[in-house]
C-alpha cells in the first residue's frame, strides 16, 4: 500500500469513532483480521470493540509465562465475558528454563542485556510465529500515543506493516485514560492495574512487538 493511499484512508477516517475504525478495518478482510493483546490495563476496551464487530475474531496473546497472577485472572475474566477466540502463543523455552539460565530473577529495567534477551526469546519469537501462522491481512492493536511518546508523531490510525505485509490498525490511538475509563464503565468491563512486562523494563520502553520481528532464533 502506498503512502498516498494510507494518507487518503486516514483522512477519510479522521472523524471516525474507534468502533467505526474497527468496522472499516474488519471489512477489509473479514476472514483474515486479528486483534492482539497482552492483557495489560485497559485491554478490555480494544477486545470489546473488536468482538462487537466480529465476535469470533482471533485474539493473539503472547503469554511469556511470567505474568503476575492478577494478569492471568484478568485474562480469564475477559475471555469469559467477551467470549474471546483466544489464540495463546507460548515461548519455545519455558519461563522457568529462561530464568534458570539468566540469573533466576525476572530482569530489572536497568539490566539491558537481560531485558533484551527476555524480549527476544520469550515474546518476539512467539509473536512472530503467531503472526506467521495466523497470517492476518488486518492487525488491530491497542496502541495509544501516550504509551509511545518516542514514536507518537509517526503513528496513524491506519498504517502498513511492511514486514508482516498487513494493515496495522490502531483505533484508540488518541484516547487517554479518561476515555478508556469511561468506556470500561459504560460497558461494565473488567480491568486490572498490576501488570508488569519484563520485556519492556519500564513503562515507556519499546519491547519490540511493534517495531521489529525476530531474526535471531537462538
Amino acid at each position: 500500500m502506498t503512502p498516498e493511499e494510507l494518507q487518503a484512508i486516514n483522512q477519510k477516517l479522521a472523524t471516525a469513532t474507534p468502533l467505526e475504525i474497527v468496522r472499516w478495518a474488519i471489512s477489509q478482510a473479514p476472514e483474515a483480521a486479528i486483534v492482539t493483546t497482552n492483557f495489560r490495563p485497559y485491554e478490555a476496551v480494544i477486545l470489546h470493540l473488536a468482538t462487537q464487530v466480529q465476535p469470533e475474531i482471533a485474539v493473539l496473546w503472547v503469554d511469556h509465562g511470567t505474568n503476575l497472577p492478577e494478569t492471568y485472572v484478568f485474562a480469564e475474566k475477559c475471555r469469559e465475558k467477551l467470549g474471546l477466540n483466544l489464540k495463546p502463543y507460548l515461548p519455545l523455552m519455558t519461563s522457568a528454563h529462561w530464568l534458570a539460565l539468566n540469573g533466576g530473577q525476572i530482569p530489572m529495567p536497568d539490566e539491558v542485556e537481560r531485558v533484551e534477551s527476555f524480549s527476544r526469546i520469550m515474546k518476539l519469537e512467539p509473536f512472530e510465529r503467531g503472526m506467521r501462522e495466523l497470517a492476518p491481512k488486518v492487525w488491530i492493536t491497542a496502541l495509544r500515543k501516550e504509551q509511545n511518546p518516542q514514536r507518537a508523531a509517526t503513528l496513524q490510525p491506519v498504517m502498513w506493516d511492511a514486514k508482516l505485509q498487513c494493515l496495522k490498525v490502531n483505533p484508540i490511538l488518541e484516547w487517554t485514560p479518561l476515555e478508556m475509563d469511561a468506556y470500561l464503565a459504560e460497558f461494565d468491563l473488567p480491568n486490572e492495574r498490576t501488570y508488569y512486562d519484563p520485556a519492556k523494563g519500564d513503562e515507556k520502553h519499546e519491547c519490540g512487538l511493534h517495531a521489529k520481528l525476530v531474526t535471531d532464533k537462538s
